[in-house]
C-alpha cells in the first residue's frame, strides 16, 4: 500500500505541475484540481478534507476553490440535510467544451485574418502567409470536429455513469 500512496502523491504533484503551467493557475489551485480528479471522482471532497489533505490554510484553499469554480474547472454539489459542499472536478465533457470555445474564438480570428489577407495580398511573402492561414483554418476545423465527437462520447459515458450510480 505504501507504493500506491507514493504513486498517488507523485501523480497529484505531477498533475499539479501540468495544470499550473497549462491553465496558468497557482500551484495550490493546480494541486486541488489534481486531488479532485484523483480522489474526488466518487463522492467529491469537502472543503475540510481539502484543507487536511493539502495542509494549506483555509483562506488559501477558499481562494483557489473560487478561482477553479470561476474557471469552470470544478463544480460542487450539496446533499440534503448536510450543510457541506462537496467539490468535484468538472466532467471531461465540460472541460473539453472549454477548449472547443477557445477554438471557436481562434477560428473567428483566423477567418478575419483570411478575409483581410485575401484583400491585401501584394507579394510572395503575403501569398505564403495566406496559404499558412488557410492551412491553419483547416487544422482548426478538423480539431473542432474532433472535439465535438469526443465531447459527445464523453457525455454518453458520463450519462451512463450517472445512471449506474443512482
Amino acid at each position: 500500500m505504501d507504493n500506491l500512496q507514493k504513486e498517488r502523491g507523485e501523480l497529484i504533484e505531477f498533475s499539479g505541475i501540468h495544470f499550473a503551467s497549462t491553465y496558468n493557475i497557482p500551484p495550490l489551485a493546480a494541486r486541488i484540481l489534481a486531488l479532485l480528479i484523483i480522489d474526488g471522482c466518487k463522492s467529491g471532497l469537502t472543503f475540510e478534507s481539502l484543507v487536511e489533505k493539502l495542509s494549506a490554510s483555509k483562506s488559501s484553499i477558499s481562494t483557489n476553490l473560487n478561482l477553479l469554480l470561476k474557471m469552470e474547472k470544478i463544480n460542487y454539489f450539496t446533499i440534503a440535510g448536510d450543510r457541506k459542499k462537496y467539490f468535484k472536478a468538472s466532467p471531461l465533457s465540460e472541460r473539453l467544451l472549454n477548449y472547443k470555445k477557445m477554438l471557436e474564438a481562434e477560428k473567428f480570428l483566423v477567418n478575419k485574418m483570411l478575409h483581410y489577407r485575401e484583400q491585401t495580398i501584394t507579394c510572395p511573402q503575403e501569398k505564403c502567409n495566406l496559404e499558412n492561414v488557410k492551412a491553419y483554418k483547416n487544422h482548426i476545423e478538423e480539431m473542432e470536429e474532433l472535439f465535438v465527437k469526443t465531447i459527445a462520447e464523453f457525455k454518453i459515458i458520463e450519462i451512463d455513469n450517472n445512471n449506474n450510480n443512482q
